[in-house]
């Protein structure tokens, strides 16, 4: 699901790898972008029709949309004719953003965890949440078992994810995040 403009971005890098990851982060840390990818998990759209799912100006969501497939995070997967012109539809890799660094990854946090606060507060009453948070040392085996969990469920919500409003759906949030810590003491 990969454009040419994808391909290019991520086969010719021409500036320091860090650099580049730092771009490439910073695009993520931004709440309007996060919310963004998560939307066009469930279905490919286009600027106008994610603008009016968000709430927001097609003007600013086309930007961003740009922005995040500068980076490689959203394919176009298909454009379509609207009144004599072209619109272009997007769709987010779950598995994209495994193509990025972590130099920047304080900020992209930072904004995840503004995210999860916002979506905290839209928890439909009476309805359990599941939740781990964690700083443990375990050995690799484990660690590339809990990796393989963690992208997994990334993949299967992704996958079965449907346009919002579908019927017998159920809007969900998740947030999911593991890397290895630096050794040393813990700060």
């Amino acid at each position: 699901m990969t454009d040419q403009n994808t391909q290019t971005h991520l086969s010719a890098p021409r500036e320091p790898r860090e650099l580049r990851e730092l771009r490439d982060l910073r695009v993520l840390a931004h709440p309007l972008r996060l919310r963004l990818l998560s939307l066009l998990g469930g279905a490919a759209l286009s600027a106008a029709e994610a603008a009016r799912e968000l709430g927001d100006t097609q003007a600013n969501v086309s930007y961003h949309l740009r922005r995040l497939h500068d980076a490689g995070l959203v394919d176009v997967v298909e454009e379509v004719a609207i009144r004599g012109g072209k619109a272009k539809r997007y769709r987010h890799d779950p598995t994209s953003g495994e193509r990025l660094g972590m130099a920047g990854a304080p900020e992209l946090f930072l904004a995840m965890s503004a995210e999860l606060a916002r979506r905290a507060v839209l928890q439909a009453p009476g309805t359990r949440s599941t939740f781990t948070d964690a700083e443990f040392s375990i050995d690799d085996a484990a660690y590339r078992k809990v990796e393989a969990l963690v992208r997994e469920a990334g993949i299967v919500l992704a996958d079965a994810a449907q346009p919002s409003g579908t019927a017998g759906t159920h809007r969900v949030a998740a947030t999911l995040a593991l890397f290895e810590l630096a050794q040393g003491d813990a700060q």
